[in-house]
């Protein structure tokens, strides 16, 4: 047995490994009940949640276009960060937002959904023990202040400073009458006998408190719970909004000196232009109630903390040693890499500048029903058997390779989705069927590539297995060039696009790489071994390689040599392997000889 032979028996070897775990990942899902034979289907196949939220300003203004495009584009971002695919997002009228969600989504997505998460920064006035307290100083307790979350630094290079619950002496309440708000946001007197009695009532203990909670007016105080339920806190007047914020990222907290980590993650933050002067002016505030001799200390002056609100609830109230220009700043503390990423998350989508409020929440039906993904698999059926017909009309038994290939590439397809929606949430849509229908065509193509080179490379004199190899070396290269084109076409189609357009682009990708896959690894080392068989390698008028098919008065001389008919009636073997220009010559110098002899 040859090398070639040898080497493609083992490709198909290693094939047939692949597709045993794959199937064998598939079925021990469903013997344990976490997945079933089929892919999950989207929203437009199954059916779902559909929510519908209406937008509204906190001073009851007309809602701006642009800010009701842009709270649809953060829940997107939120829906595709949770794991949920094939989610329609759609806008209802001026001020309704619609939100559709396949299968049964968990409640976590749902109040990714709910939220309207409204992203303040204010700072931070006051740190007391989550319970209800008395109203006035002696009816706060800061000894009785809870272990605060992992601490921060909002600055390049500074180093971590923990959060700590305020240590100093209790506010004591603004007088009550009708005075003029301050005009700085640190300042005490923003403690009015009002904010001091909504804080004495508010029982951060309750965890109904730690949703959804009150985010005020943005010139005004406010107080607020720690979303993890242990303080509870007075905030001056908003400073920054998500609108300020560019985005944010978690990472791993780098050593100042050496660059190495310290086993610690951060989450980095990148401001506006505008938001990152705003931030600088903060900071050199916050900063002067810093005092560097305390360092890490419960008598630090909580003021140097800023708070982050997320919907009312303070996600963070990192502390600040130093201004910070330049418009970017990292949070550190003793964040693990999950922590660190959820809090970036909340930061990058918490950005509405609009308040959600929930108008309903129903369980649909399927938008386009069985009748329709019937349709498209009729359709499919439709397109494959046509394929199948062309090709055995094409190459006759050749045409086996090609329907081989397609049914090893629809196996393929096959289980790689039902794993997908699996372990990642894909569904399967209506656009997605579209798009597996599209590649049956784009498959066929690299098959017919591959044995019309075949048909070249024996045309020019070849036997079959060298035609099949030389073939394959020609045809590789634009088949390569071919998938990666469409496969960059999807990519950037998934990209850009949205809701069902984007499980077109989705499937069309993955099933081209599938096709290269198949072509790779069973078209050609099966197409290698059927050309050592006689059946293939003599000819045969039904094996798709029938020397009268080639366009050339040619006929097979042994396992595929070439045999061409010599000038005045002599002849001219050809061996194996010469070109058309070799056997040209050697014709001629036959007729050559031919014309000598009869001269003389």
């Amino acid at each position: 047995m040859s090398s070639a032979a040898k080497g493609a028996r083992r490709t198909l070897a290693g094939l047939l490994w692949i597709l045993v775990i794959l199937y064998g990942l598939l079925g021990f899902g469903v013997a344990t009940d976490k997945t079933t034979v089929t892919p999950g289907l989207a929203l437009d196949l199954a059916g779902g949640r559909q929510i519908i939220l209406q937008a509204r300003t906190i001073d009851g203004s007309s809602i701006d276009p642009g800010d009701l495009k842009q709270a649809v584009e953060i829940i997107r971002k939120r829906v595709d960060a949770s794991g949920t695919a094939e989610a329609e997002i759609t806008t209802q009228g001026d001020r309704n937002i619609v939100v559709g969600l396949p299968g049964e989504p968990d409640e976590s997505t749902l109040d990714l959904v709910r939220k309207s998460a409204q992203l303040q920064f204010r700072p931070v006035l006051f740190v007391g023990a989550p319970g209800p307290s008395t109203p006035g100083p002696e009816g706060v307790d800061p000894s009785a202040s809870p272990e605060p979350t992992p601490g921060a630094t909002a600055s390049p290079e500074a180093s971590q400073e923990p959060e700590r619950p305020d240590a100093t002496p209790a506010p004591t309440p603004a007088p009550a009458v009708d005075t003029p708000k301050p005009t700085d946001p640190s300042s005490m007197d923003w403690i009015t006998p009002e904010i001091d009695a909504k804080f004495s009532a508010l029982d951060c203990t309750d965890p109904e408190n730690l949703t959804n909670g009150d985010v005020g007016r943005p010139d005004e105080a406010i107080v607020a719970c720690r979303a993890d339920g242990l303080a509870k806190l007075i905030l001056g007047p908003q400073e920054l909004t998500g609108e300020d914020l560019q985005t944010a990222t978690a990472g791993p907290t780098l050593n100042a000196q050496t660059g190495a980590a310290t086993g610690s993650f951060e989450v980095r933050l990148d401001l506006t232009k505008s938001g990152g002067e705003k931030f600088r002016k903060v900071t050199e505030r916050l900063a002067t109630y810093y005092n560097p001799a305390l360092g890490d200390t419960v008598s630090q002056d909580v003021r140097a903390q800023f708070g982050v609100l997320l919907d009312g609830v303070v996600i963070t109230h990192p502390q600040v040693s130093k201004a910070i220009p330049g418009g970017k700043a990292q949070i550190t503390g003793d964040f693990t890499m999950k922590e660190a990423q959820q809090l970036a998350n909340q930061l990058k989508f918490g950005a509405i500048p609009l308040t959600l409020d929930v108008l309903t929440d129903d369980h649909i039906s399927a938008t386009k029903g069985a009748d329709e993904l019937r349709s498209g698999l009729i359709a499919g059926a439709i397109g494959l058997l046509l394929v199948v017909i062309y090709s055995v009309f094409q190459y006759r038994a050749l045409g086996a390779v090609t329907v081989g290939s397609l049914l090893m590439a629809g196996g393929v397809s096959y289980v790689l989705i039902t794993l997908l929606s699996w372990g990642l949430g894909y569904r399967l849509s209506l656009a997605g069927v579209a798009g597996l229908i599209v590649s049956i065509g784009i498959t066929a193509d690299s098959f017919i590539v591959y044995f019309e080179r075949v048909k070249d490379e024996l045309r020019e004199g070849r036997s079959l297995p060298a035609a099949v190899e030389h073939g394959w070396s020609r045809a590789k290269r634009t088949i390569i060039i071919s998938d990666v084109v469409s496969f960059m076409a999807a990519a950037v189609l998934y990209w850009l696009a949205v809701g069902s357009v984007r499980g077109f682009a989705f499937t069309l990708g993955l099933t081209t790489l599938v096709d290269l896959g198949v072509v790779i690894l069973f078209t050609h080392p099966t197409l290698v071994l059927l050309a050592r068989t006689r059946f293939f390698g003599d000819g045969h008028k039904w094996s798709g390689l029938d020397p009268r098919q080639l366009g050339q008065e040619a006929m097979y001389k042994g396992r595929g040599r070439v045999a061409t008919g010599g000038v005045g009636g002599g002849s001219v073997g050809v061996s194996d392997g010469l070109t058309l220009a070799e056997r040209k010559a050697a014709r001629a110098k036959a007729a050559a000889s031919s014309t000598t002899a009869e001269k003389e």
